[in-house]
């Protein structure tokens, strides 16, 4: 019975009591009814709240609504910036994620666990056996692998827990991320000056070794190269003599000195004293280069190469000075003696 129930039920108890005593003092009762109204008026309250002790229990019946409610399991746990190895020695990646666990069937002799502790192990053994065998270059991948492979829920290794993880991050530490951006960049560009390099050095085993290799050969690349012109082809045999001379450091031979004495204009008198960056000098004006034309340039750098390769390295350093190449296409004599000679 609540407090307001046993205020009402004496209230009307002295209610009912103060009434019969009133109609008893107006009736004149005798003595043995007014023992018998006082017995009533102190029973009554009594039975009252012996009934009601009876009904409602242990516990009153409104307070049970007050009694709290079982505490929930807590079932979740985040981790942040866990270090997890990769393929690369010190290269690690940074682990971030919310552990989920449901506890499996257990039994009274189990010792006591930390669900907590169980899980974030199982989840990091998990993830650590994918990562270190992962590139630390391929960390966006990674973490979408590990999105997939840590999404399910499965038992750890003791069989107590159920645990999965998800809300996964990946990254690296930043100065780690740095050193692959110039790493990159690095590759990137040794690519691209390999391919120059390969380019170049094709270029010149072509031109020493089958334009050049003597005049037949490089008046058969001069008809080529003006679609099977002949008259102009033939106009140009003497150009082309000087040219071949100049690219094997060779003097002119005495059969073809009359087809440069012909030509139409010769920028240097042709004589037995000639060197070859005399006949090259010859060559690029009787083409109508002029020097500052990139043509010119490009040219000089190329036989220079050229003749380089036969180890004739004064001869190439002449042409450099004498026709004085752009700093794009021109490298000093002593940098390129030092370089180890690239094979044919």
């Amino acid at each position: 019975m609540t407090t307001g129930r046993k205020t009402t039920t004496v209230f009307l108890t002295v209610l009912c009591a103060l009434l019969l005593t009133i109609l008893g003092l107006v009736q004149e009762w005798p003595l043995w009814a007014w023992a018998a109204l006082a017995v009533a008026v102190a029973g009554v309250p009594a039975a009252a709240f012996k009934i009601a002790a009876v009904r409602r229990g242990a516990l009153p019946a409104d307070f049970t609504n007050f009694i709290p409610a079982a505490p929930i399991e807590r079932r979740e746990h985040r981790v942040s910036r866990v270090s997890l190895p990769s393929n690369w020695d010190d290269y690690e990646f940074l682990f971030s994620a919310t552990v989920r666990w449901h506890p499996l069937e257990t039994h009274g002799d189990d010792p006591v666990l930390n669900p907590a502790g169980l899980a974030v192990e199982a989840i990091l053994d998990r993830a650590r056996t994918l990562t270190e065998q992962r590139e630390p270059g391929q960390v966006s991948f990674v973490q979408h692998e590990l999105s997939g492979a840590l999404g399910r829920m499965r038992p750890d290794r003791a069989g107590h827990l159920r645990v999965m993880a998800e809300n996964i991050t990946l990254t690296l530490h930043e100065p780690d991320q740095e050193r692959l951006n110039r790493l990159a960049e690095v590759r990137k560009d040794e690519a691209v000056w390999e391919h120059q390099r390969k380019y170049e050095q094709s270029m010149r085993e072509y031109l020493g070794a089958d334009v050049l290799k003597d005049t037949g050969s490089a008046v058969v690349w001069w008809l080529a190269k003006n679609d099977n012109h002949i008259e102009r082809t033939v106009a140009d045999l003497g150009l082309l003599a000087q040219l071949t001379s100049a690219a094997n450091d060779t003097d002119i031979p005495d059969r073809l000195r009359g087809l440069i004495a012909a030509s139409d204009e010769p920028s240097t008198p042709v004589g037995p004293e000639q060197t070859a960056p005399d006949h090259f000098e010859a060559f690029l004006t009787g083409m109508g280069l002029t020097r500052g034309d990139d043509k010119w340039a490009m040219l000089t750098k190329q036989i220079a190469d050229v003749i380089r390769t036969q180890d004739k390295h004064e001869t190439a350093d002449e042409l450099l000075r004498r026709y004085d190449p752009p700093a794009d296409f021109a490298t000093s004599a002593d940098d390129r003696r030092d370089e180890p000679e690239e094979p044919a």
